[in-house]
């Protein structure tokens, strides 16, 4: 009876240290921290992304005139430098910069939603008008410039702007001058595929940041099991 009572109070034992070890490796400091650093190796990759897409635009000189890409560059360096401190506060365990990576966090979420929201709902009318205005203000240099880079002529040949092409044709310098698209409809297409990219990739992302700020106020307020107990806190 003694032996067998034994054995039943080890299997206890053991029973409960191994689930001791499940919360350490599936819900305690470990996998928090585990987590928060794999969250926030994404948030570099989306900040890059987001960046790298926005730059693509903007070289092309086809959305330079829509302000929401200024927006997700200035989007994209934050997310890339608040995911850098996260990373060293996950590593560390540093309260101060903990917290701040939390505050920071979600002050890039509401800004992130609302630009990735702006870039999904500009239509094609919209971007039309924005990049009608920018096309006005350019000088027949910059134009012909970037009908050299597109490879196109005018901006759009319609009712609307005929005279504005005709003056634009006569002097475009690109080398498909008899069989070009206009350069309206090139940068329209252009802007649309940057757009719904940014605007996809930035609402997408934007949830998972939610995330990360619970998932870095819980690590806060963990404790390191390698730490000196009476330094906790």
């Amino acid at each position: 009876v003694i032996v067998v009572g034994a054995e039943t109070k080890n299997r206890a034992l053991l029973t409960e240290g191994e689930r001791r070890a499940v919360r350490m490796v599936c819900g305690g400091f470990t996998c928090s921290k585990n987590a928060l650093i794999a969250l926030n190796v994404v948030y570099i990759l989306v900040g890059l992304l987001l960046i790298g897409v926005a730059g693509w635009g903007k070289s092309y000189g086809i959305v330079s005139s829509i302000n929401i890409i200024g927006g997700v560059i200035a989007v994209g360096v934050f997310l890339l430098l608040i995911a850098v401190v996260g990373l060293i506060g996950a590593v560390n365990h540093h309260q101060v910069m903990l917290f701040f990576y939390m505050v920071i966090l979600f002050l890039v979420f509401v800004i992130q939603f609302g630009v990735s929201c702006s870039c999904l709902a500009l239509n094609r009318s919209q971007q039309e008008h924005l990049l009608k205005l920018t096309w006005n203000r350019m000088s027949n240099a910059t134009r012909q410039d970037l009908e050299h880079q597109l490879n196109c002529c005018g901006f759009m040949n319609d009712t609307e702007n005929s005279a504005i092409y005709g003056s634009d044709y006569f002097v475009c310098t690109a080398s498909c001058k008899y069989n070009c698209e206009t350069c309206g409809d090139v940068m329209l297409t252009h802007a649309g595929e940057a757009l719904r990219i940014l605007g996809g990739v930035g609402l997408f992302f934007s949830f998972t940041e939610i995330l990360g700020v619970w998932l870095a106020m819980r690590f806060r307020n963990q404790k390191d099991p390698r730490a000196n107990p009476s330094a906790f806190l």
